[in-house]
């Protein structure tokens, strides 16, 4: 039985992912083009934890200034303290070793927690109308401030 799949879409074009697979577009992309060490950002759980609690503050000064709506900063929220705690980390699927000084260690945070924080809402992965990787989850946040951070 084939698995089911989504399409997503970024600047370069559309691309086929499972349908439920937590990581989006931009992390695929990096899965295909950066395969140096094959060694995953998963293998490295205390920084994935540190991502979370880099993702989960910058949600709480986005709502303290009124740049995120609450809904979607608790979402982000408890899905990073979910992380925090050690879930998840299988879907930090990027090799550890990249070129662009971790966009794509990043826009796989990014993605992970905005679809996690989809399911949580009652949507599927990749409906980024609802909670989107870049607008909320990344909002006023540099990949360059982001991962040193972490």
């Amino acid at each position: 039985m084939p698995t089911e799949k989504r399409t997503e879409e970024d600047s370069l074009g559309t691309m086929a992912l499972p349908r439920d697979c937590l990581w989006g577009i931009h992390t695929q992309r990096a899965i295909e083009n950066f395969p140096i060490s094959g060694i995953r950002l998963s293998h490295f759980p205390e920084f994935v934890r540190t991502l979370a609690w880099v993702k989960k503050a910058a949600a709480g000064a986005n709502l303290a200034l009124g740049a995120l709506d609450p809904a979607k900063a608790e979402t982000i929220a408890a899905v990073c303290d979910e992380i925090a705690g050690g879930a998840h980390h299988r879907h930090f699927r990027v090799d550890m070793i990249q070129g662009g000084a971790g966009t794509s260690t990043n826009m796989n945070a990014n993605e992970v927690i905005a679809n996690l924080g989809l399911i949580r809402m009652g949507h599927r992965p990749g409906d980024y109308a609802q909670l989107h990787p870049n607008d909320d989850v990344n909002r006023s946040q540099s990949t360059n401030d982001v991962y040193p951070t972490a």
